[in-house]
């Protein structure tokens, strides 16, 4: 496990992490003073599993599907002149 200053590690951090990603690890120091530890991630051999947080099971087929009246909204389209549109003033 090497050790390397933080200057040194702002200056190079790029190539350190290339390295911690290869396996090495290093301590940062600052001031000589052990801070932090830079180790390699753990390898994903897995897909990642959806946790379904919202409760969602299933999307609708038609779900990105365009809609006619956001469409129509976007062109200009459905407005009457004089209405107040929300955009103040």
């Amino acid at each position: 496990m090497g050790h390397i200053s933080l200057y040194d590690a702002k200056t190079h951090l790029s190539g350190l992490v290339e390295r911690a990603a290869a396996g090495e690890e290093f301590v940062i120091a600052k001031n000589g003073v052990p801070m932090a530890k830079l180790v390699p991630l753990p390898k994903v051999t897995e897909p990642r599993k959806p946790a379904r947080a919202l409760g969602i099971t299933r999307i609708a087929p038609d779900f990105d599907d365009p809609d006619a009246q956001i469409e129509a909204l976007f062109a200009g389209d459905g407005l009457e002149e004089g209405s107040d549109n929300g955009a103040g003033g």
